[in-house]
């Protein structure tokens, strides 16, 4: 017994011990040791990683009583007795203050709260708030995220419009309808041969019924000379009482404008996901730690949206370990393995260069069959001719958009690539595609604009035999892709979507039909297509001024379409998106759509003659010259600044230091990627702490337990 109460007095001495022994076998005061050794000294101090508990909470009430008077109690996370003490503590606080600090802190939290009861005001001004959060609630997070998108793009259309009606519509419709004292200025004659300034306007008296739902489908007839088009606006500026709109001017600025609001709002929209896809974790064991634990998406309500979402979630885990699989045979393969499988590869991508060419090469035949044979007069065709050389370029872009991505999708199951590569290289393809066929268009009907076949392009600089007003005429194409987009979406929806929900329903019995199945929501196709049209409004825009309204109007009625059909005759896709992942990847997409965009516009403006015949621009050689003659008209000083503005001599050195800003942001992020990671790793050693704790209380216990049991 002597010697039992021996061994207990020192058991009990090392349980009263000092508990910093103790806690220097953890496995983070380890960890911090070793790195020690390897860290700066300025590290050292800022990298414990465990705190006292009570300190923490004395640094928090120290933090929050420091800023309790700029900051409200209700931001921090603290339970209701610790706001009520706080808020005490405000109280208590303001009574010593001056009448003047007083007034400043009960003014600064009168407009805080207005502010905050405002932006909650907003959200109910929202556009198709309740629709969409009734899709968030039966759907999910994803389809949720596309249908925000494309509210995002409605108001983005919007804001466009209100642009260019500011700027150029809004001054020609006062001049025109006398609401002011105002008059327009025309063109002064310049030394222009009067053959490029011959400009015949198709009429032929609309003979038949269906003239004008061929003029309303095309741009031409009635269409062709009104403000729709470029054509319209031919004049010099609008002279008021005190000052001379300059129209030319202001027709560039609104392109310029738009172009450079997109860009801003895009980027400014994608800077959230961004950071979150920058400080995204590759750590294999940390994605089946958030598919199992943090998975779920709680928005949903219905009882199908939650079992697919099961089916989701164990096709995730299914490609993840998929792709584990394909590591791992990567790992394992042997130099002719490698070599076999790159060849396959090299020789698939051929394929699908070839297929693009061909795609490709179909537009521009296409697009010149339809410019030569469309200047023929319509009552030497019948009504399907006429329609289908109209439409021709557009027919064939759908149908490349249409038969290309099941080619992708054939061709990728071949490549032996994980699920998840496939995935995004299939888009990848796909927005190639979608957005490339654009600018096939644009550029071959800018080489047919610039070059002539039977005489010199030299007297007008471009071909006005065949295009007198060439900025019209591709407004109308850009006007056609944009109805027979929305036609072929209704088509679609109503004759292929509804037929064959119908077919499942009633007919599911059919071999055919359950092959067939129903049909999915695709959210990448659905948002490769309205970035399509977004694209088209971009470049068309210069074009037809009005364009972006008919696109807002479009996205409308393509918002009613996508519910109805999602609400009765789709399913989503097996393969869902997280909200965060879409919102990044539907803007990046946006992105380069808007980046395609600008490269024709910027090309037709600065390089391509403008028409002699038709616009603002007759009295320029290009459209981008009314900006130097617009700088000439300034002061000498104001020029000075400007040429110098635009030098190299500026441009070197804004270049560098715009480049050092970047590098110090990417720089800024990287830091910011480490910290997440230390944070990581810091969490991982807390719960190493707390397994290890557990054993050795466990330990004690038992221990104890044992000695209890022997006495």
């Amino acid at each position: 017994m002597d010697g039992w109460a021996e061994n207990l007095s020192l058991d009990s001495g090392c349980f009263s011990s000092p508990p910093v022994n103790f806690l220097q076998e953890l496995p983070s005061y380890r960890s911090i040791a070793r790195k020690r050794t390897t860290i700066p000294t300025r590290e050292k101090q800022s990298g414990t990683l465990l705190k006292p508990t009570d300190s923490y909470s004395s640094q928090l009430e120290g933090g929050i009583t420091e800023n309790i008077n700029s900051q409200s109690i209700r931001k921090y996370a603290l339970n209701i007795s610790e706001k009520r003490r706080l808020r005490n503590i405000q109280e208590t606080q303001m009574k010593y203050l001056s009448e003047w600090d007083q007034w400043k802190r009960y003014s600064s939290k009168s407009w805080k709260r207005f502010i905050g009861k405002a932006r909650e005001m907003t959200t109910h001004l929202e556009l198709w708030r309740d629709d969409i959060r009734s899709i968030e609630g039966k759907f999910g997070t994803g389809i949720q995220s596309y249908f925000s998108f494309l509210r995002f793009l409605v108001l983005l259309n919007l804001v466009i419009f209100m642009i260019i009606f500011m700027l150029v519509l809004l001054p020609v419709l006062l001049t025109k309808y006398n609401i002011t004292n105002s008059t327009f200025v025309l063109i002064p004659s310049k030394d222009t041969d009067v053959q490029c300034t011959v400009y015949p306007i198709s009429s032929s008296g609309l003979i038949y019924f269906y003239s004008y739902i061929i003029d309303l489908l095309s741009g031409t007839g009635f269409l062709e000379e009104t403000c729709l088009f470029y054509g319209h606006y031919t004049i010099d500026g609008v002279k008021f009482q005190n000052f001379t709109y300059d129209l030319p001017l202001a027709y560039l600025l609104s392109t310029i404008a738009y172009l450079a609001l997109s860009l801003l709002w895009i980027v400014k929209r994608s800077v959230e996901g961004f950071k979150i896809n920058l400080i995204r974790s590759e750590e294999h064991f940390q994605s089946y730690c958030n598919k199992i634990f943090a998975g779920w998406d709680f928005c949903i309500t219905n009882r199908s949206m939650a079992d697919l979402k099961h089916s989701s979630l164990r096709y995730e885990l299914r490609a993840d370990l998929e792709e584990e699989r394909i590591r791992q045979k990567i790992a394992e393969r042997t130099s002719e393995e490698t070599i076999r499988i790159y060849s396959l590869r090299l020789f698939l991508n051929c394929i699908v260069l070839a297929v693009l060419a061909a795609c490709f090469y179909a537009i521009y035949r296409a697009t010149i069959f339809s410019q030569e044979h469309m200047k023929k007069e319509i009552d030497k065709m019948v009504f399907g001719e006429n329609l289908l050389i109209l439409y021709l370029p557009s027919i064939v872009i759908t149908l490349a958009n249409f038969i290309t991505p099941m080619i992708f999708a054939k061709i990728i199951h071949y490549e032996d690539y994980s699920p998840g590569f496939e995935i995004r290289l299939t888009i990848l393809r796909c927005v190639f595609m979608r957005l490339a066929t654009i600018c096939v268009l644009v550029f071959t009907l800018g080489s047919k604009i610039t070059s002539c076949d039977n005489y010199s392009c030299e007297l007008c600089g471009y071909n006005q035999k065949l295009y007198p007003c060439w900025e019209t005429q591709v407004g109308q194409e850009m006007y056609k892709l944009m109805i027979f987009d929305l036609i072929i979406i209704l088509a679609v929806t109503l004759f292929v979507d509804f037929p064959r929900k119908l077919l499942v329903t009633y007919c599911s019995s059919w071999k055919l039909v359950q092959c067939w199945g129903q049909q999915e929501f695709a959210i990448p196709d659905n948002v490769l297509g309205i970035v399509y049209g977004q694209t088209i409004c971009w470049i068309g825009a210069f074009f037809s001024p009005l364009l972006p309204a008919i696109a807002t109007l479009k996205l409308i009625i393509i918002f009613y379409v996508k519910e109805i059909s999602l609400l009765y005759t789709c399913r989503p896709s097996p393969r869902q998106f997280r909200a965060s992942n879409s919102n990044f990847f539907f803007l990046l997409v946006l992105l380069i759509g808007l980046c395609l965009a600008i490269i024709p516009l910027t090309i037709s403006m600065a390089r391509v003659p403008s028409s002699k015949a038709c616009g603002p621009f007759t009295n320029f050689n290009t459209t981008w010259e009314v900006v130097p003659k617009t700088v000439s008209t300034f002061p000498s000083s104001l020029q000075s600044l400007v040429h110098g503005v635009t030098s190299e001599a500026f441009a070197v050195p804004f270049f560098m230091i715009i480049c050092l800003i970047m590098f110090y942001f990417i720089a800024l992020a990287g830091a910011h990627k480490r910290v997440v990671v230390q944070l990581r790793e810091q969490l991982s050693l807390e719960s190493r702490d707390k397994r290890y704790l557990i054993q050795k209380l466990t330990e004690a216990q038992r221990d104890m337990k044992n000695r209890l049991d022997w006495q």
